[in-house]
């Protein structure tokens, strides 16, 4: 498997706070690389400094086994490492395949007489769907009357268009129903099989488990582990999150003893 993507003893602070620290882990080539915790793990801090918003206070970041620097986001763009945040940049009322090409629109003529290729990024905004098997009704149904499930897989489709190597995917099934989380992670999993690199960062462990191949967990900014899927059971993973022993403590406050059942007033 090539190695696309890979943070070593990563650390980030920002004036006396360290937000994380000694975190290492890589993304392959046709794998899911699932990063969990709860709020304040340092999910949001790893990912700015995989999409190049920050560079780390300390460690290196590799891509494809070559030490970079990644100062901006333009830059992961150009090394083939693409974002897709939770609250999706999309104007809702234009069309899927205008959002599809936004910002990188196509143009025909010359001069003062060139003017956007509407034919050929409908066509191909079409074909790219279609490809990952995204199937909607029109391409010039406005964005905003998909539900958050195909917006999101109309996202990871452009990023494979636009020559993306590795996909970072931020809590993508965080505001979803159960329907639509599914949804979601089949093309994750669609994104996986057909080469990319995928990162997904979630809290939650049932979406992970069933895509993931490899686990890193976090916890108040440090990795308290890093696994293969071989290594690791949804039991274990959910343990290792909360606590064993918070886990088995509240258990035993939640039990409902012998006798506490209130009678109903007659």
């Amino acid at each position: 498997m090539t190695e696309i993507l890979s943070v070593v003893n990563v650390g980030k602070s920002y004036g006396t706070v360290l937000a994380i620290r000694g975190i290492s882990a890589e993304v392959v080539a046709g794998e899911v690389l699932c990063i969990l915790g709860d709020n304040g793990a340092g999910k949001s801090t790893l990912i700015k400094i995989l999409s190049g918003v920050h560079v780390p206070s300390e460690g290196t970041v590799k891509v494809n086994g070559v030490t970079t620097i990644l100062s901006s986001p333009r830059d992961a763009l150009d090394a083939g490492i693409a974002t897709v945040y939770q609250d999706l940049a999309v104007v809702p009322l234009m069309p899927v395949w205008r959002n599809f090409f936004l910002g990188s629109e196509l143009r025909k003529g010359f001069g003062i007489f060139k003017r956007l290729d509407a034919a050929s990024m409908r066509s191909i905004a079409k074909q790219q769907l279609g490809d990952m098997g995204i199937s909607l009704r029109d391409v010039e149904q406005p964005i905003g009357t998909l539900s958050g499930g195909e917006r999101q897989a109309v996202a990871i489709a452009r990023a494979v268009y636009f020559g993306a190597k590795a996909i970072i995917l931020d809590e993508p099934t965080s505001a979803l129903g159960v329907k639509q989380a599914s949804v979601v992670l089949k093309y994750i999993a669609k994104a996986r099989d057909s080469g990319l690199g995928v990162v997904f960062i979630t809290h939650n462990p049932n979406h992970a488990y069933p895509v993931g191949d490899k686990f890193l967990l976090l916890k108040l900014g440090a990795s308290i582990g890093y696994f293969d899927k071989s290594e690791l059971t949804i039991e274990k993973m959910t343990k290792l999150m909360a606590g064993a022993d918070e886990m088995s403590t509240l258990a035993n406050e939640l039990e409902r003893k012998p006798g506490t059942r209130p009678s109903r007033k007659s």
